[in-house]
């Protein structure tokens, strides 16, 4: 293995640094005139497209930039270095070109790593000189196209962002003869020039430049990133304004956004349905079936339908944090004081089970069916789903979806697991915490409960969010793999409560005349939800969209103009008129 990466770096005058490095600009290669040309040869196994992605360790070798961003956006990928340890991983990608497969040493280390590992061969150039391959058995992707876009493309071949159907149109050798060529489907976003749609991609990006300018001018937000996807193609991704007001740090299109509220439909919904498909969850039942402390409560007889539509009668919000007193925290950790909730702030052990839950059971309740918006109601299902599937919610959810989908950035409490660089800072949180909030999720009552609830403390690209939103416009299919039933998926999303325009969960396009919610053009089918951060995810599937949008509104306080200057309709109505003139 160790000859096969110094074969590849005596050969390639391209500083692999630059190879690391993930793609910032969202600008996406354009397809038109390559997938074509592309060919998969010796796929008899169907490993091309990769699939399950939760037991691979991917390294790659290359000495594109272009290649290695693209492949990034499905999974968290290595760049192997020269003198690097890879003996941790099961799978690598190796681009390949002819100077390459002119080194006789590269060609016999090529050989002896085929032999025992997961390995995915991608070239470019003249098909013939696919015959030097010609005793290699693993899959091979190939193209005649030697450009950047070419390599872009060949990335989206590997983890079926695009399909092939290319096939030889000539004799290459005794192996790869004229009409030879694998064919797979699209099972995941593919990422394109909108232009390739039919869309006009720069009135677009003209257009949302123009109001992400108005929203940091305006003190909305010192930054965001903004997302579309139409018909399982990322059209538009773009990063605006930096983490501060006053300092240069460039939002990137890569960096990790507090979802707040968009937590509730993006984990806890996501595994209620996928509990109800199991038939582990009956919204029909009461908290008191499901929780025996609840049994207890005056909340027993609530059903779980009514938690989900927000109409359990449950109070709207209580504020925990602001009854702590000086014996429940410290500014160090400890065993009595383990809960981290901030920079130098830690809980004192157990709270949340002997605190805050018990307040939650006891506060008051109304008759169940008048709507009103309750946080309360998402700790309720947190508590059913870890009572019904014997873990924690943030671990169920990441071994079930994040790991599986390739949604490798989405977690919780992402200061456990990435550098400050890659988070986008919150509040300065004068009050409570006393620090600037990076990787601690902004909601109070999620903070005091170690960071992970029901209804915050999601944290994600926007990338990872449109694996979340293609996944549902699928109907519960990606990447090749079954994750929920389409009748799950369409009972959770549509209208269900005669006293509100929520689903199960979900947030939904508004019936009411000239409400304009969640945009003047979204379909009446569109559900979704927004964070109280600045952030959201609308899906459309009549339209076959999915629009992110993701900003720190909060950051250093919270501010009042990214509702009031319309800034998040405003640019999904920009999107909506350019598809609309395709």
């Amino acid at each position: 293995m160790r000859n096969l990466i110094l074969a590849i770096s005596l050969l390639t005058c391209i500083s692999y640094y630059a190879c690391a490095q993930k793609n910032q600009t969202g600008n996406h290669p354009t397809e038109s005139g390559t997938s074509s040309t592309v060919v998969l040869l010796n796929n008899l196994n169907n490993k091309v497209p990769l699939k399950q992605l939760d037991e691979r360790k991917i390294a790659s070798m290359n000495t594109d930039v272009t290649f290695d961003s693209l492949l990034n956006y499905y999974a968290d990928i290595t760049p192997i270095l020269p003198g690097d340890d890879v003996n941790e991983y099961n799978t690598l990608i190796v681009e390949i070109n002819d100077k390459l497969l002119a080194d006789e040493p590269f060609m016999q280390s090529l050989k002896e790593y085929n032999k025992t590992e997961d390995l995915i061969l991608v070239g470019k150039g003249p098909y013939t000189s696919l015959a030097k391959l010609n005793d290699i058995e693993t899959p091979i992707i190939w193209t005649t196209d030697t450009s950047k876009n070419a390599s872009a493309i060949n990335a989206q071949v590997v983890f079926g962002g695009i399909a092939v159907n290319g096939v030889l149109p000539m004799n290459v050798s005794a192996n790869f003869k004229k009409g030879d060529g694998n064919k797979t489907e699209k099972i995941r976003l593919g990422y394109t020039d909108p232009d390739n749609l039919g869309i006009n991609g720069g009135q677009l990006t003209k257009e949302i430049d123009a109001i992400a300018k108005e929203m940091i001018d305006g003190k909305a937000a010192p930054g965001a990133v903004v997302m579309a996807v139409k018909d399982g193609h990322v059209i538009f991704e773009k990063a605006y304004g930096n983490h501060y007001y006053d300092k240069n740090e460039p939002m990137s299109t890569h960096d990790i956004f507090d979802l707040a509220s968009v937590t509730k439909i993006a984990a806890t919904t996501l595994a209620v349905m996928k509990l109800e498909d199991e038939n582990k969850i009956d919204l029909t039942k009461t908290m008191g079936y499901y929780l025996e402390d609840a049994a207890q409560s005056n909340k027993k007889d609530v059903k779980l339908q009514d938690v989900m539509l927000h109409q359990g009668g449950f109070i709207p919000y209580i504020p925990f944090y602001r009854e702590l007193t000086e014996a429940d925290y410290r500014t160090d950790s400890s065993a009595a004081f383990p809960t981290k909730v901030g920079e130098n702030y830690y809980l004192r052990k157990n709270y949340y089970e002997e605190v805050m839950w018990p307040t939650m059971l006891s506060s008051k309740v109304k008759a169940p069916g008048e709507y009103v918006y309750s946080d309360i109601s998402m700790y309720v299902m947190q508590h059913v789903i870890e009572k019904q599937t014997g873990m924690p919610e943030e671990v169920y959810v990441k071994e079930n979806f994040y790991d599986k989908l390739g949604m490798y950035s989405t977690g919780f409490n992402p200061w456990q697991r990435f550098p400050q660089t890659r988070i986008v800072p919150t509040e300065l949180d004068k009050t409570f915490r006393k620090s600037q909030l990076i990787g601690y999720v902004h909601d109070q009552g999620a903070a005091m409960a170690g960071g992970v609830a029901g209804h915050a403390g999601l944290f994600a690209t926007a990338n990872d969010l449109a694996i979340y939103g293609q996944l549902l416009l699928n109907k519960g299919t990606y990447g090749g793999e079954n994750y929920i039933k389409p009748a799950t998926i369409e009972k959770y999303t549509v209208q269900f409560s005669d006293n509100s325009r929520r689903g199960l969960g979900f947030d939904r396009w508004s019936p009411e005349p000239d409400s304009e919610y969640p945009s003047k053009f979204a379909s009446p089918s569109t559900f979704g939800h927004t964070g109280y951060t600045g952030t959201c995810i609308w899906i459309d599937p009549d339209n076959q969209l999915v629009y992110i949008f993701l900003s720190n509104r909060v950051q250093p306080t919270v501010s009042p103009y990214l509702g009031k200057l319309d800034i998040r309709s405003r640019i999904q109505d920009a999107i909506y008129k350019a598809i609309s003139k395709k």
